[in-house]
């Protein structure tokens, strides 16, 4: 029983298909409590739909979730999970809300929807914009933001209702690659000094391989499911075996200003 407590997401023998076309087979993945794990694996792999299903917003055919321990399908504290999509960085920069309104919709659970807010909940959207370091940007505009700031106040909404485990999916399409790197640090400080359990969804094998402490590897099976040195001594032979396609390694070693290959 402590070892299930201790596991934020089980998956058990999970296998679901789109139209009859099988998309994810034999699933079986553990992530633990306080782990940063990074989803790898090519388009079209299934990490998506691995997250739809994590989320309950789909149903396998067959096999078991279990979230904090609880069979998804009698799992009821949906606010312990924050999920921040790709499709955030598609946000309407038009849209006419400052960034204190828009991070406050993640309490919306909590609040409903015509609930005023008390002290309490403004003192939680403060904390999780200062949590990103965004505090100070509270009465401006969203579409005044870069897109790396945006992002920053889309994991605060994500954060507001104090979730135990965030799962982000591609969070950083179409973010310039400076920002990118300043939101891996912020991921791994939420990990670290927060100690939010991390799922993220992410094409960059070089960059994440500094910050996650497991990796999975996914293209409709689970090629790998390791902690991040052993993902590291893997070949590019074995990496290409799993993305069914060539792929090349890079790592970032910043200690000497550059990369190496």
């Amino acid at each position: 029983m402590m070892e299930q407590e201790q596991n934020v997401i089980e998956i058990q023998d999970l296998f679901f298909q789109y139209d009859r076309q099988t998309v994810l087979e034999d699933i079986n993945l553990t992530v633990p409590k306080g782990a940063f794990l990074g989803l790898v694996g090519p388009n079209g792999s299934g990490k998506s739909t691995l997250i739809k299903c994590v989320l309950g917003l789909q149903r396998p055919q067959h096999g078991t979730i279990r979230l904090f321990g609880h069979d998804i399908q009698k799992f009821k504290e949906w606010n312990k999970i924050g999920f921040v999509s790709q499709k955030a960085n598609s946000f309407n920069t038009g849209f006419p809300a400052t960034v204190f309104e828009v991070v406050s919709t993640g309490l919306t659970s909590k609040l409903g929807l015509f609930r005023f807010m008390k002290a309490e909940h403004k003192e939680k959207v403060m904390k999780a914009l200062e949590a990103v370091g965004m505090d100070e940007f509270a009465r401006r505009n969203i579409g005044e933001l870069s897109g790396g700031q945006q992002q920053r106040v889309f994991i605060a909404r994500a954060l507001v209702s104090e979730p135990e485990l965030l799962i982000l999916d591609e969070p950083t399409v179409g973010v310039d690659a400076q920002n990118v790197q300043n939101f891996y640090v912020l991921l791994e400080t939420l990990n670290k000094e927060h100690g939010i359990t991390l799922l993220l969804v992410t094409h960059d094998t070089g960059t994440i391989t500094e910050k996650v402490t497991h990796v999975a590897c996914l293209n409709k099976h689970l090629h790998f499911h390791g902690e991040t040195e052993e993902f590291n001594h893997l070949c590019e032979h074995d990496l290409s075996m799993f993305y069914g396609h060539h792929v090349h390694v890079l790592t970032h070693d910043h200690q000497h200003g550059g990369q190496r290959v």
